[in-house]
């Protein structure tokens, strides 16, 4: 596929969604950006957040675990959905109850205004590093196919302000839109992938499924050794702690549910966004095995995140696959990306800058666009440190990964508020919360060299067990 192609794909592809912006934009103000009038039908909303669940990120290294770990992802995959349940049934609930934009609100009534911005903190945070290497990923792709010969920097501005131009006006409103149509873009390059391989190996539509079942990399439960990272209860436990804490206490996640009409329709949101959210994960890991095996029968040299790209646009299948497997890219990246953008915007506007104190409702919609602005310049240059200061790309992947630490002092907070009445010192928090996720790192790193114990993803749960431990420590005497 000719750089040119690929340049006439991202242009006319963000032509489309400056189009759905231009439709969408008949409003300017906080309420529509932040919470889209509340007026988003539940079945937009469940399926655009598929593509937000899988950015550019899984899209590529899903299929290229496979290889490795066969399909035991999937035991993380069935963890969501009780993560989901706890989502519709408890947090839901309790969000629309208190009426609220920025989740983490919550914290200031229940433990203080320290424990409030602690949360919010953590949150961007998080969102930052996660959004940042994400983008950094795909722009380093479009580097590589279209932008050879212009500076990395320029690429990276580029690809935000895009991003920044279809989501300025009308945020959430949009991007429900938008997302549903990236989801969309995504699951059909998946659909066109599988097609292509499946019929190079000589596979039809009634027999994909029973060759990938028999494969030996189908399996998916792993009860043989408890220190393993793989190990069933482990993963599936580490599955729904992940989907409450990176879905439910997610202010990006969240925040498009909160659009929805009422409640009744947002949890309708989540049960079909879990059923279609399984069924897609199981895809990407079926075209996994897909891959591996045509990787192996072709002589192919190329394994995890490079399998899927290499196959896709070198392997001579054809410009169809290569066209469709640039699109799903982009889609994963850019619906994970630009809700990242709006969420950042609106936690910073509401839990930080405190923007709905604010009487003039001129004013308040100023300080979004420029806290929107803000936003976009952050993300642009914790990009470029990772291209000109960092660099090393498994330093890149660590940090990635220490961000996912920090939601276990979220899921520490909302668990103690939740199921317990016990006020803290609230002065105090912040240093709970930084405290926990280093003494987690440093368990996790003596059990590995010394015990030959894997954390894996439990290590969510064990944050916040640890935040959970810290909150007791610093609670206020009952007189």
């Amino acid at each position: 596929m000719q750089p040119l192609h690929v340049f006439l794909l991202i242009a006319g592809y963000f032509a489309l969604l400056l189009l759905i912006s231009y439709f969408t934009g008949k409003g300017d103000s906080n309420e529509v950006f932040f919470k889209a009038s509340k007026q988003s039908p539940w079945y937009l909303v469940a399926f655009g957040m598929i593509g937000a669940s899988l950015s550019g990120v899984t899209f590529i290294s899903v299929p290229g675990w496979v290889e490795t770990s066969s399909f035991s992802y999937f035991q993380v995959v069935l963890g969501y959905i009780l993560g989901y349940f706890v989502i519709g049934t408890v947090l839901l609930p309790l969000y629309y109850k208190l009426n609220l934009t920025s989740i983490y609100t919550y914290l200031e009534g229940r433990f203080g205004k320290s424990s409030y911005k602690t949360g919010a903190s953590f949150f961007l945070l998080s969102r930052i590093i996660g959004a940042s290497f994400r983008l950094y990923l795909v722009a380093t792709v479009l580097q590589n196919l279209v932008f050879k010969n212009m500076p990395f920097w320029v690429t990276v501005t580029i690809t935000v302000l895009l991003i920044w131009l279809y989501t300025f006006k009308n945020g959430i409103k949009t991007i429900v839109l938008t997302d549903t149509l990236q989801t969309l873009f995504m699951l059909i390059a998946v659909g066109v992938a599988i097609y292509f391989i499946a019929n190079d190996l000589g596979l039809d539509g009634s027999t994909i499924f029973n060759f990938v079942a028999e494969n030996k990399m189908s399996k998916v439960f792993y009860f043989e050794d408890w220190r393993s990272e793989n190990y069933f209860i482990k993963q599936f436990l580490s599955g729904a702690f992940i989907a409450i804490v990176m879905t439910g206490l997610d202010q990006d996640m969240m925040q498009k549910n909160l659009t929805c009409r009422n409640l009744k329709d947002a949890q309708k949101n989540m049960f079909w966004f879990t059923i279609v959210l399984t069924f897609v994960n199981l895809l990407f890991l079926s075209l996994g095995v897909l891959l591996t095996v045509y990787a192996q029968q072709n002589g192919i040299d190329a394994h995890k995140d490079q399998l899927f790209p290499t196959i896709a646009v070198q392997s001579g299948l054809g410009i169809g696959i290569a066209f469709f497997f640039i699109l799903g890219l982009i889609a994963a990246a850019y619906s994970s990306a630009d809700s990242a953008l709006t969420s950042l915007t609106t936690s910073f506007s509401i839990d930080l800058l405190e923007v709905e104190k604010e009487s003039d409702p001129g004013k308040q919609v100023r300080t979004r666009k420029k806290v929107h602005i803000g936003m976009s310049l952050v993300l642009i240059m914790v990009i470029i440190v990772f291209k000109y200061l960092i660099a090393d790309a498994t330093v890149i992947a660590k940090l990635f990964t220490f961000a996912g630490y920090t939601y276990g002092p979220l899921l520490g907070l909302f668990a103690f508020g939740l199921f317990s009445k016990t006020a803290v010192k609230d002065l105090w928090v912040p240093v709970v919360a930084i405290v926990s996720p280093i003494v987690g790192y440093a368990i996790s790193f003596l059990c590995s060299h010394y015990l030959n114990f894997e954390w894996g993803f439990f290590i969510l749960i064990l944050n916040g067990l640890l935040t959970v431990v810290g909150l007791i420590l610093i609670r206020r005497k009952q007189h």
